[in-house]
């Protein structure tokens, strides 16, 4: 083989490994490159799943706050923070805690509603004074007590509106009371014994009854 062909082969066999280092060093970059891309699509965020338990968090969350609750708001944030940087195990054990949160205090809140027992209303409701109304023709009404003898009992009742039980004057709204049996005992007792008045002033057997 003469020195021109020893060239050529020299020259072929550099040329060869050149590209074979090229096509080592690009199938790096490939694959490094591939790696890089597919990290990047695993992290877009917050999962399907993720979310729906955010928005469970705030739902119960808004529910809460409408009875009072000091809102859960701040670990709702962080719960999409984290899922935002595509923690979302951890967004979703905090959008948990949330929730669960918020829906104890509701509980409890209307556990506590339940508790409470309404006192029945002591009031049979109210009446308005009428042009030519007194507490005898009032307590007389079909739709009051049907007993004119009851009228103390709306006197007793609206003691602070009334200086003189004999004197009321249209447009006072006076609560009526119900009637029970010992308090209408007592006031028919005193309607019928209640002795002379003098209109304009108070009498002391009406200061009598209603120290009773």
């Amino acid at each position: 083989m003469n020195v021109k062909e020893l060239l050529k082969v020299a020259a072929l066999t550099v040329f060869t490994l050149g590209f074979l280092v090229a096509c080592a060093s690009g199938g790096s970059e490939s694959i490094v490159g591939s790696g890089v891309d597919i990290l990047a699509e695993e992290c877009e965020g917050e999962s399907p799943e993720t979310k729906n338990a955010i928005y469970s968090a705030r739902i119960k969350n808004t529910r809460a706050k409408h009875l009072g609750f000091d809102s859960v708001e701040n670990v709702i944030k962080e719960a999409e923070k984290m899922a935002s940087e595509c923690n979302n195990v951890g967004a979703m054990n905090l959008a948990k805690t949330a929730e669960s949160t918020a829906e104890k205090f509701i509980a409890t809140y209307y556990a506590s509603q339940a508790a409470v027992v309404i006192e029945p209303s002591k009031f049979l409701g109210t009446y308005l004074v009428d042009n030519g109304d007194n507490l005898w023709n009032i307590a007389g009404q079909d739709s009051v007590y049907g007993n004119p003898y009851q009228w103390p009992l709306i006197y007793k009742a609206n003691f602070d509106k009334i200086k003189d039980a004999d004197l009321i004057f249209p447009g006072q709204l006076f609560n009526i009371p119900k009637a029970k049996a010992d308090d209408s005992s007592a006031a028919i007792s005193h309607a019928k014994n209640r002795g002379s008045w003098t209109l304009s002033e108070t009498e002391s057997s009406d200061l009598d009854y209603l120290a009773q």
